[in-house]
């Protein structure tokens, strides 16, 4: 062999070579050279909250491409749905944790390659499971989690002689026999707390749902195919109903007979009851905090945990929080939810939070939260969070509401208006 033969074939040699390197190192480097645009939709965060996780993002994956839009909440579930429909819609969307049930159909399930939900109930909470998974499936990732709590007035607890916020609903009713004020007619002049009815309480239904929970109620039946939580249930020996007890304990804060008697529907809106210091307590979220401060940065608050039924028993409260997920429609959605995975690692989750000062949804990260003033309480109680299987969240707030107005203006019994919402929910869940 000549030597231009020798040399020629060196070199082909060494190209093959460096070829067969390429590819080993990166077999992928053509399909993720590709540039991809991402639309991501979302409420309350503002555009400087992604900002740097999208730009760290980037400089992993230079080819993608993510634009942030943060949407108005009033209209944001009605624009969602109308662009998924017309093929405009967004790659990556947030849904609140009751959505699956109406929206399933709109969404692309998360590869098994990425995360198996083993893996996915060790990350996050138990709850975020229950709203998320179903029929073996992952719908969305959290990056926070939202729990009822108590806000407290501490002056008018100092003022009552109050030592602590209340841990059970015993100590809750006691705490407002003591910081109710009335005059001679029975009139509300200082309310011992802000719940008993529902037009003027923020977040009633969930208040409602939270004490179902707590009492035992099975809210849908195991098919979920209709309401359960007008149903009796047995414990020790004893047969009850805990919807109902739950539905009474609630509005007897609007009954003017009874020592708890607190609230009415001439009250002021339970948010600006307790930000005027006319309300002692109030059940909410951690994203009332920064509201609250906003308007009365006077006012001497503090927030603990939701009270129980009893300290020995398991706790629950009730959760409200948003979650990413990923358009059914994308064409892109491996992209969509390589990015959401990575966004919701330990390091990123850690960065958002930061940011938004919300409670964590991974486990690993609520121990880092819990010294915190404000979110301490609410990374803690995201650990007994609970939801249920809500077909149609809004209809059922309606559906709830109008039970407990029922009931506070004395057109239905306390069974009969659990009767008829059970039948409406169902006749939902039915459609």
């Amino acid at each position: 062999m000549d030597k231009t033969k020798i040399i020629l074939f060196s070199a082909l040699g060494l190209i093959a070579v460096i070829v067969i390197a390429v590819v080993i190192i990166n077999p992928f480097k053509e399909d993720t050279a590709t540039p991809i645009t991402l639309e991501f939709w979302s409420v309350f965060d503002d555009s400087s909250v992604y900002k740097p996780l999208i730009d760290k993002y980037r400089e992993l994956y230079p080819n993608v491409t993510i634009n942030y839009y943060k949407k108005n909440i009033t209209s944001y579930e009605d624009d969602l749905v109308d662009a998924l429909a017309a093929g405009r819609g967004p790659d990556i969307f947030s849904i609140h944790n009751t959505w699956l049930p109406k929206h399933i159909d709109k969404l692309a399930a998360a590869p098994a390659s990425l995360v198996t939900t083993s893996r996915y109930n060790e990350v996050f909470v138990d709850v975020a499971s229950q709203d998320f998974i179903d029929s073996g499936k992952i719908y969305a990732f959290p990056l926070s989690v939202d729990s009822l709590a108590l806000f407290y007035n501490k002056d008018l607890f100092n003022s009552a002689g109050i030592t602590s916020a209340p841990k059970t609903w015993t100590e809750f009713n006691a705490a407002v026999e003591k910081l109710t004020k009335r005059d001679a007619k029975n009139n509300i002049l200082q309310a011992g707390a802000a719940l008993g009815t529902a037009e003027n309480v923020n977040r009633s239904t969930d208040i409602l749902s939270a004490l179902m929970l707590q009492s035992g109620a099975v809210m849908v039946s195991e098919e979920k195919t209709e309401a359960a939580f007008n149903q009796n249930i047995s414990s020790s020996g004893e047969t009850f109903n805990p919807g109902k007890q739950a539905l009474i304990f609630y509005t007897n804060f609007a009954r003017p007979a009874l020592k708890v008697y607190t609230w009415n529907r001439l009250q002021h809106y339970s948010v600006d009851a307790f930000v005027e210091g006319q309300a002692a307590m109030m059940l909410n979220y951690a994203y009332q905090i920064p509201i609250v401060r906003a308007r009365a940065s006077h006012l001497n608050f503090s927030v603990a945990a939701l009270p129980q039924i009893s300290q020995s028993g398991n706790k629950a409260t009730f959760a409200n929080y948003w979650a990413q997920a990923v358009s059914q429609s994308s064409p892109n959605q491996a992209a969509a939810w390589q990015f959401i995975t990575w966004l919701s690692s330990q390091e990123n989750s850690r960065e958002y939070l930061t940011a938004t000062k919300k409670p964590a949804a991974r486990r690993d990260l609520i121990d880092e939260q819990k010294s915190d003033a404000d979110l301490g309480v609410f990374a803690q109680q995201s650990l007994y969070a609970k939801s249920w299987w809500e077909v149609d969240n809004l209809a059922i707030e309606g559906i709830f509401a109008d039970m407990i107005e029922s009931v506070v203006g004395n057109s239905a019994t306390a069974a009969d208006a659990l009767e008829v919402a059970n039948t409406q929910v169902s006749a939902l869940m039915r459609d």
